[in-house]
């Protein structure tokens, strides 16, 4: 089974990934913070849907899944188009590449995040490992 990207569905299934992986526990035991990635461009929505992860120290407590209008205050928010997020799912750019270059647009505190490397790198694994379809 494969999972849409962006959905409610997918999200949780992410969320799976993330709290049954070891070496994300360890990679986000110092993380703190909640996010917000939106997603621009999704063919048959309005507005730009944005998945919700609360992260706490390596888990994932819950998410979420809506649109900007919607969206709860998070201490990091990130934008990008579907093609973009697609890459990054794909492992074809990584998020601190995607980051630097702007093609992620981060809001909120950069540097935290620059000093998380290892938590970024282990959230993509896990979205990789999630079975995922996309919007064409």
């Amino acid at each position: 089974m494969s999972y849409l990207f962006p959905s409610l569905e997918w999200a949780n299934a992410y969320m799976q990934a993330l709290n049954t992986d070891e070496g994300y526990a360890r990679a986000g035991a110092t993380w703190e913070g909640d996010l917000n990635f939106v997603i621009e461009g999704v063919p048959g929505h309005a507005a730009n849907p944005v998945i919700y992860l609360d992260m706490w120290h390596g888990k994932c407590r819950g998410v979420g899944f809506t649109d900007e209008a919607g969206m709860k205050p998070a201490a990091f928010r990130i934008n990008s188009s579907l093609a973009n997020w697609k890459k990054v799912i794909n492992k074809q750019m990584g998020p601190i590449p995607g980051m630097v270059s702007g093609q992620l647009r981060v809001h909120g505190n950069l540097p935290y995040i620059l000093r998380h490397v290892a938590s970024a790198t282990a959230m993509v694994e896990c979205a990789g490992r999630v079975p995922t379809e996309f919007p064409e």
